[in-house]
């Protein structure tokens, strides 16, 4: 017998009911009361790691030699309940339906700062790539089932074949500063290069911390022919 969608979907909240992370209400993991707790970040700043906020989009002096035109970014990375969140996310029970809800916080961020709606033009968004090994173990790359979501609200393609991670690392979380550039160094290659030549990219993932993985994820894209490369995330740390 077949069971549609909606009748899986039925037996399994039955089964496996959802509750909210915060307030435990049943029906969510994540309910649109206590999602109205959360700050959504209106305002632009540089990549620097005490950002200055800036009146548009993109980088502070200090920045310029950076590789990253310019972040956004849904939220703030140090609240808890984003942490537990994006952990439930990214590690076990690998909750893939947080996806829309963590998504959310860019979403609204780009509603909130209000950005040109001519600035879109000739964009495409890229996920940062995961290495085979970590997509098996987990199930899914959690930046690209981000940059589905965003692709569908922006009315921008996708690409998720464009670039490539071509060796493991270990996990940035588990490093710090240089270590997390040495690991990440030269990891990443582009498979068409004509997909992204002029073009301006969203660079797509969930967390931004010093900015190793993008910086390098940017670089390649840049050598690739690449006219710009925004980083979209939903939290920085």
């Amino acid at each position: 017998m077949w069971i549609t969608k909606t009748g899986k979907d039925f037996l399994l909240n039955t089964i496996f009911p959802k509750f909210c992370f915060l307030c435990k209400k049943e029906g969510n993991y994540f309910c649109q009361d206590c999602q109205g707790t959360i700050e959504v970040n209106e305002h632009f700043y540089c990549l620097c790691q005490e950002p200055i906020r800036l009146p548009k989009l993109g980088k502070c002096r200090k920045c310029q030699k950076k590789e990253l035109s310019g972040l956004y970014f849904g939220t703030a990375y140090q609240n808890n309940l984003i942490k537990k969140l994006i952990q439930n996310f990214k590690y076990e029970p690998f909750i893939k339906e947080l996806k829309g809800v963590l998504t959310g916080f860019i979403t609204a961020s780009f509603t909130l700062t209000q950005e040109d709606k001519d600035f879109f033009t000739d964009f495409l968004l890229i996920p940062i790539p995961l290495d085979k090994k970590r997509v098996r173990w987990r199930g899914f790359n959690q930046a690209e089932e981000i940059a589905k979501e965003l692709s569908g609200f922006l009315n921008i393609p996708l690409l998720n074949d464009v670039l490539i991670k071509t060796k493991t690392t270990l996990p940035q979380v588990e490093l710090s500063g240089q270590n997390r550039e040495e690991n990440i160094k030269g990891v990443f290659l582009i498979n068409n290069a004509e997909e992204v030549k002029g073009k301006k990219i969203f660079l797509i993932d969930d967390i931004y911390t010093t900015g190793a993985t993008m910086e390098e994820a940017a670089k390649i894209l840049k050598q690739g022919g690449a006219k710009q490369v925004f980083g979209v995330v939903v939290a920085r740390g």
